[in-house]
This record gives C-alpha cells, structure tokens and sequence, in this order.
C-alpha cells in the first residue's frame, strides 16, 4: 500500500493515549487502534477531521504517501 498511517507518531508527539483520543474524537478504541496501526483500506473524512481537531494536526501530518517500487507511471 502506498499511503502509511501515522496515527501513532502524532499521538505520541501530542503525548496522548489511545483512550483519551477515543474519547475527543467520538470514535471506539477499537476502531483508532485500527487506523493507528494501518489495518484500515478507508477513512471516513468525518474521522479524519475529528482526529485532526483533537491532536491539532493537519491531515498530511497523519496520512503519507510513498510512492511504490513496482510504480511504473514514470516509466
């Protein structure tokens, strides 16, 4: 996958744990260890938004894309 999370960079930069972000954000603990730990394929912009607001971030501060080594567009 081209796009890596990091959900858990910034929580740990904003010194934050899973649980306290679940409660700002409205979402199960559950669901953001899913998406901390990248086994998600979607975000639902609402999450994002929520999540941006709670860690005071942007949302490239959390998603990054890399680009692929069988990417062939360039070629």
């Amino acid at each position: 996958m081209a796009i890596i999370l990091r959900l858990d960079r910034v929580m740990a930069d904003r010194k934050m744990s899973l649980n306290e972000l679940s409660e700002k954000v409205g979402v199960s603990n559950v669901n953001l260890s899913k998406i901390k730990t990248g086994k998600i394929s979607a975000i639902r912009f609402s999450t994002l938004d929520a999540i941006c607001k709670a860690l005071d971030c942007q949302p490239g501060d959390i998603l990054e894309y890399v680009r692929d080594g069988n990417d062939m567009t360039d070629a």
